[in-house]
């Protein structure tokens, strides 16, 4: 079993495989990503990273802090169609980020 399979599999059948494992309390109380992390730990699995590909991360970030500096002040100006418009931006730029991200390996 790997990652992949791991986290495809039901939170319900996450804590029985959990069960297998004496030293493990508080399966009830935990979210997914949660029993995953801890399933990894315990059965020696490694867990991927993500990977930016395809674009400049830095700038983009950069990018967008420098747009939130500018929704702020359309914000204290009560500008409504900067504010929109920032935003939108915003988002785009965030959406760019999200689909140029895949998990390596």
């Amino acid at each position: 079993m790997n990652y992949h399979d791991l986290h495809k599999t039901t939170i319900a059948k996450l804590r029985e495989m959990a069960k297998a494992y004496p030293d493990v309390e508080g399966t009830m109380g935990m979210h997914k990503e949660q029993l995953i992390d801890l399933l990894c730990e315990r059965m020696g699995i490694e867990k991927p990273h993500r990977v930016t590909v395809g674009i400049d991360k830095s700038s983009i970030k950069k990018e967008i802090r420098a747009l939130k500096k500018v929704r702020a002040e359309a914000v204290t100006a009560r500008d409504r169609a900067r504010l929109l418009e920032t935003r939108k931006k915003i988002h785009k730029l965030r959406h760019a980020l999200h689909r140029a991200t895949r998990i390596a390996g």
